[in-house]
């Protein structure tokens, strides 16, 4: 009786060890690890998706609500912002860096940030041919055309379709939850 008394204090110690060392490495790491996907995953996809400014987003990004927010700025003024959303596809969830138009109110594009869907299939969702479609889109009636919107689906991936879509409108939803606030912020600009 005594050993197995041993046995589990010793366990105890190991594991309280190994989860205090687990959660201070995590701290440790966690700027490090969100610089890194800011340069390589959601970088690409924001830089191609609010093109037409003179600021750099990335450094001048703001949090608004638990929703980190990426102004793009032209001669001083504001004139889109670009925030991520996903929604599941067929594989898992798609990430999509959707830009905004804040003069307009309408998409400036999106880009894909994550995807894990079907090589050579669900993952056309990347490709011009598929983004392309969001450029200038208005913010109402975001849908695939199964589901009577002005979207197409890619032939044989619908659930990916589907999926960029339904993160595409939840953007939208947090974008017009977070307006004025947006505005509050850049009201100067």
């Amino acid at each position: 009786m005594r050993e197995i008394l041993h046995m589990l204090v010793v366990l105890s110690i190991i594991c309280a060890t190994s989860g205090a060392v687990l959660v201070n490495l995590k701290q440790a790491t966690k700027s490090q690890i969100e610089q890194q996907v800011l340069t390589y995953v959601q970088g690409p996809a924001l830089l191609s998706v609010l093109e037409n400014r003179d600021n750099d987003p990335i450094k001048e990004r703001v949090k608004i609500k638990d929703v980190t927010v990426f102004p793009a700025m032209k001669d001083g003024k504001l004139v889109g912002i670009a925030l991520e959303a996903f929604a599941p596809g067929y594989s898992g969830d798609i990430g999509v860096m959707v830009g905004f138009d804040v003069n307009e109110d309408e998409l400036i594009g999106i880009g894909i940030t994550t995807q894990t869907e079907t090589p050579g299939l669900g993952d056309k969702v990347m490709k011009p041919s598929f983004t392309d479609k969001f450029k200038g889109h208005g913010l109402d009636s975001m849908q695939v055309s199964k589901k009577g919107g002005d979207i197409d689906s890619i032939a044989g991936a619908t659930y990916s379709s589907v999926g960029t879509v339904d993160a595409v409108r939840k953007a939208i939803e947090v974008y017009q939850s977070i307006k004025p606030e947006i505005t509050n912020i850049w009201k100067n600009s």
